[in-house]
Formats: C-alpha cells, structure tokens, sequence
C-alpha cells in the first residue's frame, strides 16, 4: 500500500464499497465494546475513578506530542478506551446538575450531522442541516404556542448562546445602529437572583457591563418578584437609564423556580409604557424547564397516560407557568439537558423572525457564501459562522419519542423526586427541602442541627454566625459526596439562594446538596438506596446530634 492510499484508508470510502463500510462498524463496536465492559449498575463512572495526582495535568501538559509517524487504528482505540477509564456515565444513580444520557436517536442523529459533516451557515454547504433546523424550528415554535409562521431561530452553543443573542437583538431594537456604532453607555438588563450566570458573561460580551445587570429579589418558591422589578426598573429610569432587557428564568438549574412570564410581561409593559419607553424584551431561558411545554396540551381531566395524582397536581403546577412561554420575544430549548441528545443540542427561538435581520450582516460582507444567486437558507445572524446540523440530533429524538414519550420520561423525574422527598422528610427530619414549593426533576436539601431548618432560616431567623455553620456543616457533605461519587453522585452549590440574617443587613448565600433526576433509568425503586447513601454521608461528616429515622 503507498503512503497515499493509507491515508485514504483513514477516511469513509468515496464509493460506498462493503469492505470498507464494515471496517468502519468494526472501529465502531470496538468502542461500544470497550465502552460496554466498564458498565455497572451499581455505579456511575466508568469503571473506578481515575487517581490523579496534584500534577497529573502538569504532566500531561510535559509529555504530549503530535508523533511523528502516525499509529495504528487498533493504538487508537486504545487510547480512546484508557480516556473512558473512570468517566462519569448517567445511570440510574447519575444524579448531579443536567448532565445528559444521550438518547440514541440523539446519538444516531449527532452521527449521521458527523458523516454528512455539512456547514449548517448555508443550505448550499449543509441542506441536511437547513432542512432538519426548518423542521425542528417548527415544531418546536408549535410547542411553545409561537405562530410557526411568523418565528424562526437556529442551533446554538447553549443556553447562554441563547441568552446572548436575545440580548443582542435587545439592543438592536432600541439602537439600531449600534451595530455599527457601539452600544450605548445607559442600557440595563435585568433578571432574578437566582437566574444563570450567562447573563453576566452576555452583558461583559456585547460591552453594556456587568455593572449594568440588575439582579431582583426572588420569592419562596424561586421565582422573580415582580413588584422588586418594578422598583428596580423604575429606579434606573429616574437615573437616565433605559431597560432593555428581562430574561426569566423557567425552570432554575438549582431549584426549577419558574418565573411568571405573565406578570413580568405586564409589570414591564405598565412600566415602560408609563415613561413611554420602548417595549423591553423579554427572554425565556428555558433551556431547561421548557420542556414541561410538552404538557401544555395534555388534558388533565382524562390523564390519558395515567399519571398518579400528585405527580397531575405537580405537572398541572408547572403547565400553569409554562403555558405562557409564547410571551417572550424569545426562548431557547437545550436538548442536551432534558431534550436526551448530546451536547451541544441547543435550540434558540424568536417569536417575530424579522427581528433576526438586526443583527444579520448585509450579503456583501459574506462574499463567500451571502451573495451568490444560488442556495436560500443563509444565517448571517448567527454569531457564529461555521455551525453544526446539530439539529439533525434534535430531529430524530423530536420524531422517535414523540410528544408522548417526553411526556412519560418527563413525568417519571417528578415522580421520582416526589418519592425521594417523602421518605427524606420520613428518614432525616434535620434535612430540610428547600425547594418544596417546585414540583420538577430537582430537589435540594439542606442539614440543620437540632432548632434549625429551611422555613426559619428563609425568614431571616438565624443569625449570620448560625447561616455560615449550617453552610459549613453542608459542605463537609459536598466533599464525602465528591469522594464518593463513583456510587452515587449527587450536585450541590453554594448559592441556591440568599438569606438575610437577624443579627444584620447582609444577605447570606445558601449551600445546599441536590438530586437532579436525569437518567431515565431513575425510577422509584432506587430512592432508597440514595437515602441510604446519604444517611451514611451524613453518619461520616457530621459531629452535631442529628436525627434520622431508619
């Protein structure tokens, strides 16, 4: 074989030949295979977790090069086997943050974008992609109650990718020329306490500053306070500057408080109207949470999927929110989350598409591709150029679940974490749930000692000392969880929400734990070994007399 021709058999062959497509599904079950025997049920990483010293970094930093003479496919797989060594894998005891199980329609979907390999920025280079996003830009608009005809959208980086551009097209809708001249120096953005830091990375990156995102006050169940916002709009009116921009939060990473689209729609249009200022635009970062729109049509009253009653009353709950996703002027789906594809899977959505030519380059300035005659699907709007057909992932998980499918997968979160906070107020009465009031596939729990718990301490009851002992005494619980992550691995965070205290003006950030149920293969039956594993945690951490039940 010339040197040629063994490059050319690093590649999927130019003709289709059998020979060649079978040496490539053998490389393919070489890894499922090699991925498959480090699975364990009882776990959550792949095989043991990898020790790494203080400098396994340093020393893979040192001893890294390109070789000069390349390996053999059998070497690679090699290499790529050691690199799953000890990684997480979302089994049933997978249970931090929204990290992904990869669904396989996602999988085979993120495949077939791969094989195709076309650039999603022009229907020329990738009408795959241009024709999976129409599809899926549809559908989705369909769900969230947008008019199919008049929205639009495209695949993104994430949520924050979402979030960017909704503040992009803020500011282009009041100063239409700051796309050529700079972005004016009185513009404000605003969102909850609690909302996803994005919004800072956002306003740093399209130069309104940090300074200039006005975070409000959040109510017990998590959600924005309407009439803060209102004080906190109208304080930056009186001072010369002008809102531009609200992102609500449906469904928040640590809690899935669900901001009421409804009332900040009102409370921002009686404001701005009131000073006669343009509308403000309001984002909903739905990139998690969203995907209880599924339920915006299910009829409750007949339960055709025969839901238990307080897993209906919780999705009644949260469909009282969601079904107001068609207010915004913008949202955003993140399927690597509760979508089940892989990253990046991110779908962000405008209700008017004419908003997108705002921010579009004019054709002349895309010689490459903008101006030809040929090809109509051209996003210039796009930060980004080069883009993924990641929504050929999101097309084939949208048509082999189906609207029913999310539904049950979506419903057995909530009804597992339902089961986990019952037998959690049975078994630990000292760990209190401080998301009570949101039913979701979250919850997150906090350790007292004896005389404290969630409802004095929210009311502003302890004492600044007695806040940070409680926090200390909860991150003792985040490190056991940590060290033993391989058999279950629980989240946590260190600002779920902030307190005042009693013995001052301060308001104290909330350490808490969290079970965020992402796996479909979390079911009931497993909870109580999650309990168990945290009554040990808290047997290993804790010196203060706390309660538990066996």
């Amino acid at each position: 074989m010339t040197k040629m021709k063994e490059i050319q058999s690093f590649f999927p062959s130019e003709d289709g030949n059998r020979e060649s497509r079978e040496h490539f599904i053998e490389l393919l079950t070489s890894v499922l295979e090699n991925m498959d025997q480090f699975k364990d049920t009882h776990q959550v990483t792949l095989g043991p977790l990898k020790e790494k010293s203080a400098g396994f970094y340093e020393e893979l930093t040192n001893s890294s090069a390109v070789p000069q003479k390349g390996g053999s496919f059998q070497g690679m797989i090699d290499q790529l086997t050691d690199l799953m060594k000890g990684h997480p894998f979302q089994s049933r005891y997978f249970l931090t943050n929204v990290l992904p199980m990869a669904s396989i329609p996602g999988l085979i979907g993120q495949f077939t974008a791969s094989l195709l390999n076309g650039n999603n920025l022009w229907d020329v280079y990738g009408p795959a992609g241009a024709e999976a996003e129409t599809k899926v830009i549809s559908m989705m608009s369909k769900i969230a109650g947008y008019d199919h005809q008049q929205s639009w959208g495209y695949t993104t980086w994430g949520g924050q990718g979402a979030v960017f551009t909704g503040l992009r097209l803020a500011i282009a809708k009041y100063a239409p020329s700051a796309v050529e001249e700079g972005v004016p120096n009185n513009l404000y953005v605003f969102s909850s306490e609690q909302a996803h830091y994005s919004l800072l990375k956002s306003a740093e990156a399209t130069g309104i500053g940090r300074n200039h995102v006005i975070k409000v006050r959040t109510k017990r169940d998590h959600s924005m306070d309407e009439d803060d916002l209102q004080k906190k709009m109208e304080k930056v009116i009186e001072k010369g500057g002008i809102p531009i921009y609200i992102v609500a939060t449906t469904g928040t990473t640590d809690n899935f408080g669900i901001d009421n689209i409804q009332q900040i729609y009102a409370t921002a249009t009686q404001t701005t109207q009131k000073h006669l200022l343009p509308s403000v635009h309001i984002h909903a970062d739905s990139a998690l949470g969203g995907f209880y729109a599924f339920f915006n049509e299910y009829d409750f009253s007949s339960n055709p999927l025969g839901f238990d009653d307080d897993v209906l009353a919780g999705l009644a709950q949260i469909r009282s929110r969601m079904q107001y996703l068609h207010l915004a002027d913008s949202l955003c789906f993140d399927f690597q989350k509760l979508g089940q594809t892989p990253y990046v899977t991110s779908l962000f959505l405008v209700k008017n598409k004419h908003d997108l030519s705002l921010i579009d380059l004019d054709a002349a300035e895309s010689p490459y591709v903008g101006n030809r005659g040929y090809g109509e699907y051209h996003t210039s709007y796009t930060l980004e150029c080069s883009r993924m057909a990641s929504s050929i992932s999101i097309l084939a998980a949208l048509q082999l679940f189906g609207v029913e499918g999310y539904q049950v997968m979506l419903a057995n979160y909530i009804q597992v974490n339902l089961s986990f906070r019952k037998q959690l107020n049975e078994q630990i009465p000292h760990l209190s749930i401080t998301n009570p009031d949101n039913p979701g596939p979250v919850t997150a729990f906090r350790l007292y000692d004896k005389g404290f718990d969630w409802d004095r301490e929210a009311s502003g009851l302890c004492t600044k000392e007695q806040i940070i002992e409680t926090n200390d005494r909860n991150e003792a619980l985040f490190e056991y969880f940590g060290e033993n992550r391989a058999e279950i691995f629980l989240g946590d965070t260190k600002k779920f929400d902030l307190v005042p205290c009693s013995n001052g003006e301060e308001l104290i950030p909330v350490y808490v734990s969290k079970m965020f149920t992402i796996s479909p293969y979390t079911e009931i039956q497993h909870v109580p070994d999650v309990i168990n594993f945290i009554k040990k945690a808290i047997k290993n951490t804790t010196k203060s007399e706390v309660s538990i039940s066996c």
